[in-house]
């Protein structure tokens, strides 16, 4: 448990109950300091929400979970034991990878798994390169992880300060393109494709995003990949339950309409109003809301910064949730990726034109096979997930809004997946995510461009608004769930300079 530092009088607000809310709210009470969390919604999770109808619990949010040492880190910074608060269980396979014009793939949890299924569908040359990779990969996230993510950063010189691990990264050859670095080690396209696709989780393509981002596929693939009884949104709620343990006042239904100042529209922050007109007096506001609403609803005398204005973001997705009835195909896993037939023509679509893919590529997570009881006895939830462009592509969705919906739905079934018998569904295109308060209708927040990333990203601190911090996809690390869950330690830290310097 870390050792308490705050003093009584320390008051910190934090708006928005998401993972990255709810991780400051973990570090900041073992750190001693008076914690309220003030939350739009009726419960926690922020995107990773859950949505209950007709019997299905169906997540609303990141469908995969890894690197659960970080989570457990976070109960452990309220003093807290993860199994007490969340059950976590290995899915295995991670992954099943069908292909357009060739036999399925499945990502196996373990390297010894994975080399074993590398060899006997694509041969001894490339289950040999396997091992090499996951050193390769495992090298890479040693020189990054305490460097470049674990870190707060004031500078751009800072990514040289110490300069061993940047000299490292660039022997390492993590300044080259992700895709010439898996392609040379594998010569079986499907293995191509299955260890380098984690780049558009980075909101860029392989052919373009440099090699320092496998450090996704590090974490696919090495570390493996979890789901928690009751689905993710179960993470969200032991966090909660494990901060108010910890001492914090979670507040639902309580949405912020704007964070004080001390002299109206300058100076330090000195709380947050409510939508109700209650002011919530505090020392220092931490806001998870998506970067850019914090600037532009919040806080509308502050300019956004200029990479949040006028950056590059990821692109967005369509979501199909579902309640369905009926068998599922042989061999569907947990998370099933269909790639389509033209690789490279899918990002070309969707990051260059703001096209839809030509043959779109798409996520299945199909979570009752993990556990059965998110469905009714016969049931089962769908969770299909397409990239499309954000709304700064070429869709009009007012009118291409059904046809995605009845397109992806079509395909599902040509996999094999039960939808003739829908019992309950939703379906979230981008400007739905824009609705929610994500800017350009994407949850994936900025891309993870160079000069979007490290100390070039949205800074969790500004310097204009003296006790505020920012948590969460939009600023320091980045996206994901992992990253997110480091966003709030990296607050708690920015939190403590902030009411000590």
């Amino acid at each position: 448990m870390a050792v308490p530092r705050g003093r009584a009088r320390d008051k910190v607000v934090i708006v928005g109950a998401g993972l990255g809310g709810l991780s400051a709210a973990c570090h900041l009470v073992g750190r001693g300091y008076e914690v309220t969390v003030v939350e739009r919604g009726a419960r926690p999770g922020g995107r990773a929400g859950l949505w209950e109808s007709e019997g299905y619990r169906i997540d609303t949010g990141p469908s995969v979970l890894t690197m659960p040492g970080l989570l457990a880190e976070t109960f452990a910074a309220a003093g807290a034991d993860m199994a007490d608060h969340v059950s976590l269980h290995p899915v295995d396979p991670m992954y099943r990878a069908a292909f357009a014009d060739a036999d399925d793939l499945r990502v196996r949890q373990g390297q010894a798994a994975m080399t074993e299924e590398i060899r006997d569908h694509c041969g001894e040359k490339d289950a040999a390169a396997f091992g090499r990779f996951c050193t390769w990969l495992e090298h890479l996230y040693q020189l990054e992880q305490p460097n470049f993510i674990d870190r707060n950063f004031d500078s751009p010189l800072d990514l040289c300060r110490p300069l061993r691990p940047a000299l490292g990264l660039l022997r390492a050859g993590a300044f080259r393109r992700v895709a010439a670095v898996v392609d040379s080690y594998f010569d079986d396209r499907r293995l191509q494709k299955l260890f380098s696709f984690q780049a558009l989780y980075a909101g860029l393509s392989p052919f373009e995003a440099l090699a320092i981002y496998c450090i996704i596929t590090y974490m696919d693939t090495v570390e493996g990949v979890w789901f928690p009884e009751g689905g993710m949104h179960a993470v969200a709620q032991g966090l909660a339950r494990a901060a108010e343990k910890g001492g914090a006042v979670l507040r639902y239904s309580s949405p912020v309409l704007r964070i004080l100042r001390q002299t109206g529209t300058s100076g330090a922050v000195s709380g947050v109003r409510l939508e109700s007109g209650e002011r919530v007096r505090a020392d220092v506001v931490v806001a998870n809301p998506d970067l850019p609403f914090v600037y532009r609803d919040l806080l509308p005398e502050t300019p956004m910064p200029r990479v949040a204005r006028r950056g590059e973001y990821s692109p967005s997705c369509t979501l199909w949730l579902a309640g369905v009835r009926g068998e599922l195909p042989d061999g569907a896993a947990h998370h099933n990726i269909h790639f389509g037939a033209d690789w490279e023509g899918s990002f070309e679509a969707v990051l260059r034109r703001g096209t839809r893919q030509p043959d779109p590529a798409i996520l299945v997570c199909l979570p009752t096979v993990s556990d059965p009881t998110l469905a009714p006895p016969g049931g089962h939830v769908i969770y299909a997930l397409e990239p499309t462009p954000n709304l700064d592509g070429r869709i009009d969705w007012g009118r291409q809004r059904d046809n995605f919906r009845n397109s992806l739905v079509s395909r599902l079934g040509d996999c094999g997946y039960p939808v003739d018998d829908i019992v309950t569904e939703q379906f979230i295109d981008p400007e739905d995510w824009e609705r929610q308060g994500m800017e350009r209708g994407t949850p994936f927040a900025l891309s993870h461009r160079f000069f979007q990333s490290g100390p070039f990203r949205p800074n969790n601190i500004d310097r204009r608004v003296p006790g505020l911090v920012l948590v969460g996809s939009g600023t320091l690390p980045g996206v994901s769930v992992p990253m997110v869950l480091v966003s709030g330690r990296l607050a708690a830290e920015r939190v403590e300079s902030q009411l000590r310097g």
